[in-house]
C-alpha cells in the first residue's frame, strides 16, 4: 500500500482539503502534498491523520501486510 496515496484518497472521501489538514497538524500546506508522495510515513504522523480523519490507517496497513 502506498500510504501517501491512501491518505489523499481518504481526505477526498471525507471532503477535506490540504489547507484544512495542514491547519490541523500545524504544518505548511506543501508538506501535506509531500506526504501524498510518500510510500511510508512516521507512525506518530500517521496516528495524527488517523485521529483527525477518523480513519484507521493502521488497520488497513496490517490487513495489507498480512493478507499476502
Amino acid at each position: 500500500m502506498h500510504i501517501g496515496h491512501r491518505i489523499k484518497e481518504v481526505m477526498k472521501q471525507k471532503n477535506v482539503s490540504a489547507v484544512w489538514m495542514s491547519q490541523q497538524i500545524a504544518c505548511e500546506r506543501t508538506n501535506i502534498y509531500n506526504i501524498f508522495a510518500r510510500k511510508d510515513i512516521n507512525t506518530e504522523l500517521l496516528q495524527k491523520f488517523s485521529i483527525i480523519l477518523h480513519h484507521d490507517f493502521f488497520e488497513e496497513l496490517s490487513k495489507d501486510t498480512f493478507s499476502n
